[in-house]
């Protein structure tokens, strides 16, 4: 019987099964329920990424808020902030 240890770590180590990637860079873009999400990698041959950037969707819809704002009150930007329906976690990477 397989402990259970093993058969976990082969389901969450990628390294498991390892597999060449070619060597260049990529951007991908790929549509998300809060806009378009890319993707950035980064391959130098080997079976990890050199480099992998993820843009989230968030950033792009808080860089339209000076716009949206602009001329208006201050106590609109709350419902401008809450219109384009930001997770701010995703903003600070």
């Amino acid at each position: 019987m397989i402990p259970v240890i093993v058969v976990i770590e082969a389901h969450v180590r990628p390294d498991v099964v390892p597999f060449a990637v070619p060597a260049g860079e990529v951007y991908q873009a790929v549509e998300s329920p809060r806009g378009e999400m890319g993707y950035y990698v980064v391959s130098d041959g080997s079976s990890k990424p050199y480099r992998v950037h993820m843009r989230s969707a968030c950033l792009a819809n808080m860089q339209t808020l000076p716009t949206m704002c602009e001329g208006k009150l201050i106590a609109d930007v709350v419902a401008a902030i809450g219109s384009i329906d930001i997770v701010l976690g995703e903003i600070d990477r």
